[in-house]
């Protein structure tokens, strides 16, 4: 088992050229949130500006557009077609004609489970060559049509809690690791299975991560991971480090929120502020 610590993920983060422009730094695009369900879309892009993206272009519901547009100044937020306030299946050739200029997708917080969004995800996995992070309702998804995941050339990280991994058919035991290992070679993935010492794994290799504390249990909290996640994965990390990194960060930024404020009111738009103090 492979583990990590500050020293060691700096070292695995790009190094950044004086002459570098925004371009540099990851061109990635997010496809999260629905009707009543905001908060997971902004804080998904918040997590992946303040890991270092230099562009985030976030796809949401045309419906809840103009929250989003609102909540986000530093992302550039598109609206896409709707259907009773979820991705609807007229948003999938705008999300094809988008992907090759993509460096990293993720699909899935907030984004709720409809025909639609269903159409959404397939197309990104069916028609995006580079590396994607599918969270939340993403995974719930797929619980029917892993099928879509198995037939990828290129890397998908998964990042499901105990009650997604049950979903897609996997069985937690006393050995989280090795559940997490057999799923990750079924499904051909990588896959980083959330809770205390959250198991990150490709089904060879296999990370177990310290950081992180009870306070970071609060929604919200694994919408910011995964836009850490793809904003590592479009800086050009390798996928398995970036999964790996992102969840060291993740859970570094919950224990400095935890010292400076207690794990009672901790919020994960405090653990976006803290990021920062993590990656200088």
């Amino acid at each position: 088992m492979k583990e990590l610590n500050h020293e060691k993920v700096l070292a695995i983060l790009p190094d950044r050229d004086d002459f570098a422009h925004k371009g540099d730094f990851g061109k990635i695009l997010l496809l999260c949130g629905s009707r009543g369900y905001t908060g997971a879309a902004a804080l998904a892009a918040m997590g992946a500006l303040r890991s270092g993206a230099g562009l985030v272009f976030l796809g949401v519901p045309e419906s809840i557009y103009a929250i989003e547009a609102v909540k986000l100044t530093e992302s550039i937020v598109f609206p896409l077609p709707d259907e009773n306030g979820m991705l609807s299946g007229a948003a999938v050739p705008q999300i094809l004609e988008r992907l090759p200029r993509m460096d990293a997708v993720l699909i899935g917080p907030g984004l709720g489970q409809s025909a639609g969004t269903l159409a959404a995800v397939k197309a990104v996995l069916e028609g995006f060559d580079g590396p994607v992070v599918v969270d939340a309702d993403g995974i719930n998804i797929l619980a029917a049509h892993k099928d879509i995941l198995r037939g990828r050339a290129v890397s998908t990280i998964l990042t499901p809690h105990d009650g997604e991994f049950a979903r897609l058919g996997g069985v937690v035991g006393n050995d989280r690791a090795a559940a997490a290992e057999n799923m990750a070679r079924q499904l051909g993935c990588i896959m980083l299975l959330k809770g205390h010492e959250t198991v990150i794994t490709d089904g060879v290799e296999t990370y177990i991560n310290h950081t992180g504390n009870p306070g970071m249990a609060v929604g919200g909290s694994g919408d910011v991971l995964a836009g850490i996640l793809v904003s590592l994965l479009g800086q050009g990390i390798a996928p398995l480090e970036a999964a790996a990194c992102g969840a060291w960060l993740h859970g570094a930024a919950g224990d400095l929120c935890a010292a400076r404020m207690g794990q009672y009111g901790m919020l994960p738009g405090d653990m976006v502020s803290a990021l920062p103090r993590l990656l200088k």
